[in-house]
């Protein structure tokens, strides 16, 4: 798809440590979705970002991690494509793992003449992503970064010392959602938000390429 073309210019970013006996090529082909949505017909490919100066999609056996700092042109389509992703990473996850997805509006970039008019806003996404080898491991990822949100804010008008119990409500408010869910995958329905657990939202534009 070319860059010149399409709507979104899209980011990826994050760090996930894989099992130490999963296949290099399972790696590969847990992300597939991702190279082939480049246009690319092998990951050695597909791999590469659109900057040079990012890293791409990297796999590092010894220390089994893979690392992510990939840039691609797309559109709206490319929420399945990662959707995909994260299912096929939960198979090779030793652990939950965030993954940013920043959408960039290119649109609104190269409106140098105002087509847009002074009130035109850029269609900027973000989306939260994770990955992990269970449910109960994608939701202690959820759980540390919303905590970590919530301090941050909360630091601002009270003292750390003070936070206590809300960290105990977040707590126990995902301790309530993994109940709700080994209770819905013992009675035999498909759990809610298992597959790799996303949300999006809006928040004014991101700096790009800030890591």
């Amino acid at each position: 798809m070319s860059r010149y073309q399409a709507p979104f210019e899209i980011h990826v970013h994050g760090d996930v440590w894989l099992r130490p006996d999963a296949p290099v090529q399972q790696v590969h082909e847990a992300l597939a979705p991702l190279w082939k949505y480049s246009g690319a017909e092998a990951f050695a490919q597909g791999c590469a970002s659109s900057y040079e100066e990012e890293p791409g999609l990297v796999y590092d056996s010894g220390l089994h991690k893979l690392q992510i700092c990939w840039t691609v042109s797309g559109d709206d389509d490319f929420r399945q494509a990662i959707e995909d992703t994260c299912m096929g990473l939960n198979d090779v996850a030793l652990k939950g793992a965030a993954i940013e997805v920043s959408f960039y509006d290119t649109e609104f970039d190269d409106d140098e003449d105002g087509a847009r008019g002074p009130d035109g806003a850029s269609r900027d996404d973000f989306l939260m992503c994770f990955v992990g080898p269970t449910p109960q491991a994608i939701m202690e990822v959820q759980r540390d970064m919303l905590v970590q949100d919530v301090v941050h804010i909360m630091e601002r008008h009270f003292d750390a010392s003070e936070l206590g119990t809300v960290v105990s409500a977040v707590d126990a408010l995902f301790q309530q959602r993994y109940s709700a869910l080994e209770t819905s995958m013992q009675m035999g329905r498909p759990p809610r938000g298992a597959g790799g657990g996303s949300g999006h939202g809006t928040g004014g534009r991101k700096p790009r390429h800030l890591h």
